[in-house]
């Protein structure tokens, strides 16, 4: 099982609404940056739990956890023109873009700020703390512990 940071902007889809969901479930689309592609492709696996992140927004921060319940398949919102995820360079036949299902777990009790991240030398690896900008990154076993025990949950 691996670890995984999923930035989304809560006015758009957030933790609440993956919560609300039918079965509490939701196709991931919309990734359009190849190496955040690669991952969901290449790495991300059924099993593997993700820390969803609001970003875009007053407070940047881990707001809760989910889990991959199913992996990449092709993203069809690049063939929809009506889309904002459209992409006329890719075809059925090539597809360029994929995404993973994910169930929501839990909201965490104390949603840890990028503030906190950026400030605490115990977050080393982590690439948003880093290079802030991929919206799929992942996340050592030893940064999801400490990050789950800052927002109160094991």
């Amino acid at each position: 099982m691996a670890y995984w940071l999923f930035k989304t902007e809560p006015d758009a889809f957030s933790i609440d609404d993956l919560h609300q969901a039918p079965q509490q479930s939701t196709f991931w689309e919309g990734i359009r940056n190849y190496q955040a592609r690669n991952f969901l492709r290449d790495d991300v696996q059924v099993g593997d739990q993700v820390f969803i992140y609001h970003s875009s927004c007053k407070t940047p921060a881990v707001v809760g956890i989910a889990t991959i319940t199913k992996g990449a398949e092709t993203d069809p919102h690049q063939f929809d023109l009506s889309s904002d995820y459209y992409d006329a360079k890719s075809s059925t036949d090539n597809p360029r873009w994929v995404g993973v299902t994910l169930c929501y777990q839990q909201h965490l009790p104390r949603p840890v700020t990028l503030k906190a991240i950026k400030a605490d030398d115990a977050i080393t690896e982590l690439a948003l703390k880093k290079a802030g900008r991929l919206s799929i990154m992942p996340v050592t076993d030893a940064e999801w512990t400490y990050i789950c025990q800052l927002g109160g949950t094991e």
